[in-house]
């Protein structure tokens, strides 16, 4: 795949996800990414989430990285609100995003097994996940890294007063 520019020039964000189910990742998603950022010029991420694809969708992973392409493309920025545990997961959507001229950013939750399980318990319906899926997801878990492609990596965790504090390389953010 060629680079291609996005419309108008910019330089969207694609927002890679990665860290355990119920770490936060969609309540992050929706304080941060979603919505217009006052003052910036720029429209909230796009999101995309293989859990919003019906249970019985086949090729999910396919539809996953059309929609991306499609954002991209039009000169949006997306956030993928996967697990996206490991490189298997994230080395498609670098190269999709960086074929974009996207700037990818990982936004790394660390693990805190028993707080997701705790987390997870509370949800309902097809919300919760069943705890062997977690503990098997928390197996494949590997940091992301620089050296792995992404342009930043950013590690998110809670705050204690319901929202969250980011962190690079040189602090928040």
């Amino acid at each position: 795949m060629t680079e291609r520019k996005p419309a108008g020039g910019s330089r969207p964000e694609l927002a890679v996800l990665v860290g355990l189910q119920a770490a936060g990742k969609s309540s992050f998603y929706r304080q941060h990414l979603a919505g217009d950022r006052p003052g910036s010029g720029s429209r909230g991420h796009a999101l995309v989430s293989k859990d919003l694809f019906p249970r019985s969708a086949r090729n999910k992973q396919r539809r996953q990285l059309r929609l991306i392409d499609e954002a991209l493309a039009a000169g949006q920025a997306v956030a993928v609100d996967n697990t996206n545990p490991s490189p298997a997961e994230w080395t498609p959507l670098i190269a999709l995003g960086h074929a974009h001229g996207a700037r990818v950013t990982a936004y790394w939750f660390p693990p805190d097994l028993a707080a997701s399980l705790e987390r997870n318990a509370a949800r309902e319906g097809r919300a919760r996940v069943p705890d062997v899926g977690l503990r098997a997801t928390h197996q494949r878990l590997r940091r992301p890294s620089l050296a792995d492609g992404f342009d930043l990596v950013l590690e998110v965790r809670f705050d204690g007063l319901g929202g969250f504090d980011v962190r690079g390389a040189s602090g928040p953010r």
